[in-house]
């Protein structure tokens, strides 16, 4: 017999996109850890109670709060920044600054997401002063007179401000655990890149539950911190990103995971979107084309009826707007759908058979794909017509006639 499997949940990871996940804590209720700060006992004690209900992905190992509610965290109230003042992340903030100065033109443009007291961008610009600082966060400090920083009191939109500032370089350290959707946050930066002329890099550091989960330590686990990495859910959720991996480590002793990657270099992604939108672009095209064809063979004094009124010709009805006065006449050969009506545009759907008492001069097939056999189906049972028209390639053509894809045999 096969073994039981644990309790699981599906629910999607924010790192991998997963849908399934195990319990990893028991559900519990605690106040605000980093946010609240208290100014008296009795507030403490009153502080609201928020769901921790942590779990883990099997499919990348990613830990993360499935009851976590973005908008009951007080950014705006309350600054959220990392105070140690001990050596050893002295030392890895210098490291870290040595490391980014190196892969860095004398001119570089740098932009910090979340940048909190400014103080890391800052000392990047000192390394490079020929270069420009940017800094996006909504509840950051304000850049004191003089500063080289451009400091932003606004979150970063990827679509908009990759093009208007096309950086060289991007860091975003200690924002990601915070995320509800960290995976399309990187992607979304990715995916901006594409249209840049540069690739630009991102430096992406985050803290590190590997001890965690290996001594049994569950300080770490807060509501605050809604995402929790482990290095392998880490290096998942980059290869989901379309990026190229530079450099991939731990840093202060372990408790961080950082990562040096290229953007922009997953070129399908942008042959997708190019696809995309020309699809869309042809769309656009169509509806007019439609549209005149359909009003000239009403001007002309043309009956028309439509095949179907669910599904694919229910969308057709009402993407080109056939109102049940202009176009009344729907029918089909199902007769569950025998007297239903067409969603939106209201006309009664009618039996097929409808077609020999009172024939028409022309059928709409909405379903292309069913054209051949709806034809043989109207001969067989003697429907007349004088054309079975289709939509393709952006206009309506004469199934028996007109060229198209699909089988006429």
């Amino acid at each position: 017999m096969p073994n039981t499997p644990p309790p699981f949940r599906e629910i999607t990871c924010p790192a991998c996109a997963h849908h399934v996940a195990v319990p990893f804590l028991d559900a519990e209720t605690m106040p605000l850890a980093t946010l609240a700060w208290p100014e008296s006992r009795d507030e403490a004690v009153r502080l609201d109670k928020l769901l921790l209900d942590f779990v883990q992905c099997v499919g990348c190992s990613h830990v993360f709060n499935a009851g976590f509610d973005y908008h009951r965290v007080p950014y705006s109230r309350r600054p959220n920044l990392m105070f140690n003042k001990g050596a050893s992340w002295a030392g890895f903030i210098e490291d870290l600054k040595a490391k980014l100065g190196d892969v860095l033109s004398e001119a570089p443009t740098v932009i910090e997401i979340g940048y909190g007291d400014g103080s890391f961008l800052g000392a990047l610009a000192e390394i490079k002063p020929e270069g420009r600082f940017i800094g996006f966060d909504p509840n950051g400090a304000t850049a004191p007179e003089g500063s080289p920083l451009e400091l932003h009191s606004t979150l970063f939109d990827p679509g908009h401000h990759m093009a208007a500032f096309a950086p060289d370089l991007i860091v975003s350290r200690h924002v990601l655990e915070h995320l509800t959707n960290p995976l399309g946050f990187v992607q979304a930066l990715s995916f901006a890149s594409l249209g840049l002329d540069n690739n630009p890099m991102l430096y992406i550091e985050v803290p590190c539950i590997d001890r965690a989960i290996e001594t049994g330590r569950t300080t770490d686990f807060y509501f605050e911190h809604n995402s929790q990495f482990t290095t392998r859910s880490f290096r998942t959720m980059l290869s989901r990103c379309g990026v190229s991996e530079r450099m991939v480590n731990h840093g202060y002793d372990g408790e961080v995971v950082f990562a040096l990657v290229e953007l922009g270099t997953d070129h399908a992604q942008g042959r997708t979107a190019e696809g995309t939108q020309r699809f869309r672009d042809r769309a656009r095209a169509a509806g007019p084309k439609v549209r005149d064809h359909l009003a000239a063979l009403t001007e002309a004094g043309k009956k028309i009826a439509i095949w179907g009124g669910t599904g694919k010709a229910a969308a057709f009805i009402n993407r080109y707007g056939l109102d049940a006065e202009a176009f009344p006449t729907v029918v089909d050969s199902d007769p569950a759908k025998v007297g239903t009506h067409v969603p939106g545009t209201g006309q009664a759907i009618q039996y097929r058979d409808i077609l020999k008492s009172e024939p028409v001069d022309v059928v709409l097939i909405p379903p292309q794909w069913r054209a051949k056999d709806i034809i043989a189906e109207m001969n067989r049972v003697g429907i007349p017509f004088a054309q079975a028209l289709i939509e393709h390639d952006g206009k309506l053509v004469d199934f028996l006639t007109g060229d198209h894809p699909y089988a006429k045999e």
